[in-house]
């Protein structure tokens, strides 16, 4: 059984290697870059009009957001998993259960609200803004308390382009619900309003689609918690930040994610993240 700090530099090795590789990688693009630019121009000179517009794109030719649908999908590290740094999760079965409608308001909105994280990776606490978010604040502290978050698995890990760690779906698909949905709140924190999620946020994963602007109010029980700063729009409730525990999530992001999943496309991570408990109490409150 290898201890902490053998998992730490396991972990850092393991992150050396793919920083090595993902230069080795850009270089290699580069190179290719250079390539069909001479090619571009010698057509030119010719006299032949083509497409640059090939080249006006990113290398990866997509966009990163988050969201329950979303279609950010960082590429696959081509080197093995790194070793998983979590413990056994505690026993137990993660909730089936559905409700008709959104629980009534019942917290002080006048107090903050501090959700805490028992993960088989250690614990994580989020302070959340209850007067900013409260129908949010109120959802989460009803879900905690009817044990809904218990025994299930953080489903999806982003590591390029945006920097996520995504909860809160019992079923582990990013499919799952709790049966009723929130309205957003808080977009207009300045926080986040320049594009910029900042490293510790945590807000709400969503169905909205920018392009033709449906699917807002949409929030249900999934959130995600952004462990490095993330260029996002403002459409994801921002509602509470990692107070305690940001180095549990970072720890889990060097361990990576794995490829996409087929049917649902998403990335989970390598590491073995399970919320073994989640509870909600006002600040001050323990």
């Amino acid at each position: 059984m290898v201890s902490k700090e053998q998992r730490r530099k396991q972990l850092a090795r393991a992150k050396f290697e793919r920083q090595q590789e993902r230069r080795a990688r850009r270089a290699q693009r580069g190179r290719r870059r250079r390539i069909v630019l001479v090619a571009l121009l010698v057509v030119l000179v010719a006299g032949g009009g083509t497409a640059w517009a090939v080249l006006s794109r990113d290398d990866d030719g997509q966009s990163d957001q988050a969201g329950d649908g979303a279609t950010a999908e960082p590429t696959a590290e081509p080197t093995e998993p790194a070793p998983d740094p979590c413990d056994e999760p505690q026993p137990g079965e993660p909730s089936t259960q559905t409700w008709e409608e959104e629980p009534e308001l019942t917290v002080d909105t006048g107090t903050d609200h501090l959700m805490r994280l028992r993960t088989s990776c250690g614990d994580i606490g989020i302070t959340m803004d209850t007067e900013a978010a409260p129908r949010t604040v109120n959802s989460f502290a009803f879900l905690a308390g009817e044990g809904y978050f218990d025994h299930s698995r953080c489903h999806r890990l982003v590591t390029e382009g945006i920097h996520v760690l995504q909860c809160g779906d019992p079923t582990g698909t990013g499919a799952g619900s709790p049966g009723y949905t929130i309205p957003d709140e808080n977009l207009d924190d300045p926080d986040v309003a320049d594009g910029v999620y900042p490293a510790g946020t945590v807000a709400m994963a969503n169905q909205y689609n920018p392009q033709d602007d449906s699917g807002r109010d949409s929030g249900s029980s999934q959130f995600f918690i952004v462990y490095e700063d993330s260029q996002l729009p403002p459409d994801y409730t921002p509602f509470g930040t990692v107070t305690e525990g940001l180095d549990v999530v970072e720890l889990i992001a060097e361990a990576g994610a794995a490829p996409p999943d087929p049917a649902s496309g998403n990335t989970a991570p390598h590491a073995t993240v399970v919320i073994n408990e989640a509870t909600v109490e006002p600040v001050g409150s323990e």
